[in-house]
C-alpha cells in the first residue's frame, strides 16, 4: 500500500438516495477538491479552518461544467480519521452525479481506494489499533442492538484495554526471565520464582475469561445457526413462521412441501439467529426430495443449535427415534409440536419444550431454552466479550504458550526455553492489537470492507 498516495471513493451505499458521499484522504486531498470545488465566496477550501463544512458546487475545470451544487467538509491533519487531511464531498445522492465527481477526483489527481484503505490507514497511522479496525466492519454489520453494543464497545477500545493489560503483564515476566538468563550467576530467589507463577497464573487467568466470553461474542458477530428439522408435516415451516410472525415458508398438509433450506434471520432475546427451514426427512421418491433430506442431514450436522420437531399428536416414529439417537444432546432441543391437540408420546428427554406452532403456545420458553442451550453456561457480559475467531485463535494459541511456561517452571526447564514460550504467548496476543500481525493477514482483514470505508 503507497500511504503517501490521496485515495477517494464514494462512501455511500450504491442506490439512489438524499445524500451521496465522495471521500479523499491523503497530502493532497485539499489541493484536488480546490481544483473542481467553486465557492460563491470565492473561498479556498485548503485556507479553511479544520472541521468546517462550505458550500459550493463541482465543477469540471476542462469544460466549465457544474456537476452538482454540493457541501464540502474539510477535516485537516492529524483530527481525522485516517490522521491525514480528509475532504468529503456531500452531493445529491444518486448514481450519475457521484460517478461523474469521483470520475472527476481520479483524474485530478487522486486514485481509487481499495476496500477498508480508509480505515486500515487509520490503522497504521497509529489512529487505532488492529481490534477496533476490526470493530469498524462489526458496528456496520451487527445484526441486532446487542450486536451492535459489543461492536461499539470494541471500538472504543474495551478489548484492547483488556488484550494491552495482558501483554503488559507478559512483557514484565519476560523480562524476569530474561534478566535470570543474563546473569545466570546469580541465583534467582524462591520468592521470585513464586512471583513468576502467581503472574503467569493471573495472566491465564484472565486469557481464560476471554475465551469464556467468546461463544457469545461469536453469535453476536456472526449470529447463531439454527437449524429446524424432523418428519414431514410435523410443523417445521409453521414453527418458522411462527417464530418470525409472517407466513415465510408454505404451510400445506402434503408431506414434503418444502425441497430446500429456507434461512432467515431473527432475534431473540438479544441474539441474533440464522434460522433454517429444512425439508423434511424421510425415504425420498424422487431426486429433488433426496437431495432435499441430504441437505436437512447436512444442516443438523453443521448447525450451532438443533431445533428437532416431532408431533406429539402422533406415536413415535422410528424416523423420529433415528433423529433423536443421531442429535447431539449439547446442541439439540427437541421440540414436540401440536399440543393443542389430543397427545399421542411421552417423551423422557431433559432438553424439551412442548409448543403449538399453530396458537403459539411455549414459544417464549423455547426462545429462552435456545438462549441458554446456545450460550451453554458461557459469559454474555461486559467490555470481556471477544465477537471474532481470529481473536479468539490468539488468545488460545497464548494460553498454550503460558501452559507450556507454566509447566517449564515446574519441571525446573532450562530458562532459554521458558523466554521463548513468553515471546510467543506475547506474539500471539499483540496479533490481536496488529503489533505482530503478518501482512497478509492485515490484507486480509481489511479486503473484508467495503470500499470507502
Amino acid at each position: 500500500m503507497h500511504t503517501e498516495d490521496t485515495i477517494a471513493a464514494i462512501s455511500t451505499p450504491p442506490g439512489a438516495g438524499g445524500i451521496g458521499i465522495v471521500r479523499l484522504s491523503g497530502r493532497d486531498s485539499l489541493k484536488i477538491a480546490d481544483g473542481i470545488f467553486r465557492s460563491p465566496r470565492k473561498k479556498k477550501l485548503a485556507s479553511s479552518p479544520s472541521h468546517r463544512i462550505l458550500f459550493g458546487h463541482i465543477v469540471d475545470p476542462a469544460s466549465g461544467e457544474i456537476l452538482d451544487e454540493v457541501l464540502v467538509s474539510v477535516m485537516k491533519a492529524p483530527n481525522t480519521y485516517t490522521r491525514e487531511d480528509v475532504v468529503e464531498i456531500n452531493c445529491h445522492g444518486g448514481a450519475a452525479p457521484l460517478r461523474r465527481i469521483l470520475e472527476l477526483v481520479l483524474n485530478t489527481g487522486a486514485r481509487l481506494a481499495e476496500p477498508g484503505e480508509f480505515t486500515k490507514r487509520a490503522f497504521l497511522n497509529g489512529r487505532i489499533d488492529l481490534a477496533r479496525a476490526e470493530a469498524v466492519l462489526d458496528v456496520i454489520n451487527a445484526l441486532t442492538e446487542e450486536s451492535r453494543r459489543a461492536a461499539l464497545r470494541q471500538l472504543r477500545g474495551a478489548l484492547s484495554e483488556k488484550i494491552e493489560a495482558v501483554r503488559r503483564k507478559l512483557t514484565e515476566l519476560a523480562a524476569l526471565v530474561e534478566a535470570y538468563i543474563d546473569f545466570p550467576d546469580e541465583d534467582i530467589e524462591p520468592v521470585s520464582l513464586e512471583d513468576m507463577r502467581k503472574t503467569a497464573a493471573d495472566i491465564r487467568s484472565s486469557l481464560g475469561k476471554l475465551i469464556d466470553g467468546a461463544r457469545y461474542g461469536l453469535i453476536l458477530r456472526e449470529g447463531l445457526k439454527t437449524a429446524i428439522v424432523g418428519r414431514p408435516n410435523v410443523g417445521k415451516s409453521s414453527l418458522l413462521n411462527a417464530l418470525l410472525r409472517q407466513d415465510r415458508a408454505i404451510v400445506t398438509e402434503t408431506p414434503g412441501t418444502t425441497r430446500d433450506v429456507i434461512e432467515e434471520c431473527l432475534n431473540i432475546r438479544g441474539l441474533p439467529v440464522r434460522i433454517m427451514d429444512t425439508a423434511g426427512i424421510r425415504s425420498a421418491s424422487s431426486t429433488a426430495e433426496r437431495e432435499g433430506v441430504k441437505r436437512s442431514l447436512s444442516a443438523m450436522e453443521e448447525a450451532d443449535l438443533v431445533l428437532l420437531v416431532i408431533d406429539g399428536s402422533r406415536p413415535l416414529h422410528k424416523t423420529d427415534r433415528e433423529l433423536i439417537r443421531k442429535s447431539r444432546p449439547d446442541k439439540t432441543i427437541i421440540v414436540i409440536n401440536k399440543t393443542d391437540l389430543p397427545r399421542k408420546i411421552n417423551l423422557n428427554k431433559s432438553n424439551k419444550q412442548e409448543i403449538s406452532a399453530l396458537n403459539g403456545t411455549g414459544l417464549e420458553e423455547l426462545k429462552r431454552k435456545m438462549v441458554e442451550t446456545a450460550l451453554g453456561g458461557g459469559s454474555t457480559g461486559g467490555a470481556e466479550i471477544v465477537t471474532n475467531t481470529r481473536h479468539v485463535r490468539a488468545l488460545e494459541k497464548s494460553l498454550a504458550s503460558l501452559d507450556s511456561f507454566l509447566s517449564g517452571l515446574s519441571d525446573k526447564t532450562p530458562p532459554e526455553f521458558l523466554s521463548v514460550e513468553l515471546r510467543d504467548a506475547l506474539d500471539a496476543v499483540g496479533e490481536i492489537l496488529g503489533i505482530t500481525t503478518p501482512e497478509d493477514i492485515l490484507n486480509k482483514i481489511f479486503s473484508d470492507f467495503c470500499i470507502g470505508k
